[in-house]
């Protein structure tokens, strides 16, 4: 990918980007986006908060929007038709994105011409093939088979370790409740887990002090 953004877009000011959310209140569900996606074989997931409320199997806050994660050289295979992509970076959005401006950027918004909202967010993510590369940390490079959970009617969500590590880069109100209500749910394998790769992308974050000690002390 990328890290010179392509020129054109929208840029938008931060009233406009607020008045946005107005926008996702149609976002679709989990379960609508897995009966859409019924028959995609790339391995996407449900990200984000709803990765976490599908992990503990129920809903456990509102969500703004809804978010999946896809290997960007397999993005094409959710192309649905009637919907237009519009890409997003920086403040910018540009409009049923070229593959230059995709090329260029990670996330996606899947619009309905009929009615401009919003329903989907896209994330295409880094990959070697069939191995997640973490955007955030390069060197933490995992099979897609290892990161993505079903739930118990098969909808696909990341592993909360992975969900917590990306939220562990803001850590904005709504990240900070998300880890306080996931981590006892987790076993001591995710929670060893977690703290490496949260020490090896944020070595000193504050997160740290509630996961496994053992594991700092030898990293």
């Amino acid at each position: 990918m990328s890290e010179q953004l392509p020129e054109g877009g929208i840029v938008l000011s931060p009233a406009e980007i607020e008045a946005l959310d107005a926008r996702w209140s149609s976002c679709w569900t989990p379960s609508e986006v897995a009966r859409r996606l019924k028959g995609v074989t790339a391995p996407w997931a449900v990200a984000a908060g709803w990765a976490l409320d599908l992990f503990r199997g129920k809903q456990t806050r509102e969500h703004g929007d809804l978010e999946i994660a896809i290997p960007a050289a397999r993005f094409p295979e959710i192309r649905l038709p009637g919907y237009i992509f519009d890409a997003v970076s920086s403040g910018r959005i540009w409009e049923n994105a070229t593959d230059e401006v995709l090329a260029a950027t990670h996330q996606t918004w899947l619009r309905d011409p009929a009615t401009d909202n919003y329903l989907v967010d896209v994330f295409r993510e880094p990959h070697d093939g069939d191995t997640w590369i973490c955007r955030h940390n390069e060197t933490i490079r995992l099979p897609y088979t290892e990161i993505i959970r079903r739930t118990a009617d098969g909808i696909p969500y990341l592993a909360p370790e992975i969900v917590l590590l990306f939220k562990a880069k803001h850590t904005r109100p709504k990240d900070e409740t998300d880890f306080a209500a996931t981590i006892p749910h987790l076993t001591d394998g995710q929670r060893t887990t977690l703290t490496e790769l949260i020490a090896r992308t944020y070595p000193g974050h504050r997160w740290l002090d509630d996961l496994p000690e053992t594991y700092i002390r030898c990293v």
